[in-house]
């Protein structure tokens, strides 16, 4: 079947400098996922939290409510737990140590009929940094459109 994207950070390249890229599942409840069907979900302002259980959580996604949901249906910004292996938790945790390391969701999309999360180790960018990327893609842009000789 495939993959089927739901949404994107678009901004996580332009904000961050991605680090590691992880791919992890995520726990929902059943409108949750028919929202996702309908091609709903903002995970722009969302980052993943690492609790001392030693469990990751995807905090501030929202996924709006199911508009054919009753009144069970789920709260939109609840936290979502993120279903990674130990190991890789250990990994993300000793990294994150690190002073300036954050966990961005990158993607939410459908693997087959599973929902995944795309997940980056992130280093946040200073202004300088944004506009020297702008100024390389600009530049890039173009040589592809063939401005320059």
């Amino acid at each position: 079947m495939g993959i089927k994207i739901i949404c994107k950070n678009q901004r996580a390249g332009y904000d961050y400098f991605l680090e590691e890229k992880y791919e992890c599942g995520v726990v929902l409840v059943g409108t949750e996922v028919k929202s996702l069907r309908a091609g709903k979900g903002i995970i722009n302002e969302a980052f993943v939290d690492i609790d001392n259980q030693g469990e990751a959580w995807l905090v501030n996604a929202t996924i709006p409510h199911y508009e054919f949901g009753n009144i069970n249906n789920h709260s939109e910004t609840r936290k979502r737990k993120l279903l990674l292996k130990k190991e890789e938790i250990r990994q993300i945790e000793k990294k994150m140590a690190v002073k300036g390391y954050t966990i961005i969701p990158l993607a939410v999309y459908f693997k087959d009929s599973l929902v995944k999360c795309e997940i980056a180790l992130a280093k946040g960018k200073k202004l300088f940094d944004k506009r020297d990327s702008a100024a390389k893609k600009d530049v890039e842009r173009k040589l592809r459109q063939g401005q320059f000789e």
